[in-house]
């Protein structure tokens, strides 16, 4: 039974399909890695040290710095042929979006390029006694969204929506 291959259960081909429908592609090479290669098999490694349910704004900065899990499978998907940093933001927003979040092109025109999206992200939700937290999960009740809707969620869709007009239409210093 050397043919019979156990596939990587933490990145099924649903996830693949669902960044599709956040306008990015994942080539076919990288797809098939990722699914029955040896990409998927360390990627499916990293995500099972990511915690499951933890919220960025109770992340510790080691879990978010190099090193990391995370920082590793986001290097690790980066350097897969044909995926670039805004896919791997996307699919790692997809397995851990409590965690992680989502960083396009849109969002990084809106809020500029720190030098770890991430640790800004995590400094801004922290701040002032968690206030920026607390302001998304009250959006995210008065838009009547389920739970299992996470605060980065929330917080990627507020800021892609009020930027994504502006960024197509006049284009963006940040391109």
């Amino acid at each position: 039974m050397k043919w019979l291959r156990v596939l990587p259960v933490d990145l099924p081909a649903e996830d693949l399909i669902a960044v599709q429908t956040l306008s990015v592609t994942v080539p076919t090479a990288a797809a098939l890695d990722l699914l029955e290669g040896h990409a998927g098999t360390q990627l499916s490694t990293l995500l099972r040290a990511i915690p499951r349910d933890m919220d960025m704004a109770d992340a510790t900065e080691a879990d978010l710095a190099p090193g990391s899990p995370a920082h590793k499978a986001w290097h690790l998907l980066c350097d897969q042929p044909g995926i670039g940093w805004v896919t791997a933001d996307k699919l790692l927003a997809r397995k851990r979006p409590r965690l992680l979040p989502v960083y396009d092109r849109v969002v990084r025109c809106a809020v500029g390029r720190p030098r770890s999206f991430w640790h800004a992200l995590h400094s801004a939700l922290r701040a002032d006694d968690y206030a920026l937290q607390r302001e998304l999960l009250t959006l995210r009740q008065a838009a009547g969204l389920p739970e299992t809707v996470s605060v980065l969620r929330v917080c990627d869709v507020v800021v892609w929506m009020r930027h994504h007009t502006d960024h197509q239409d006049a284009g963006c210093a940040w391109e």
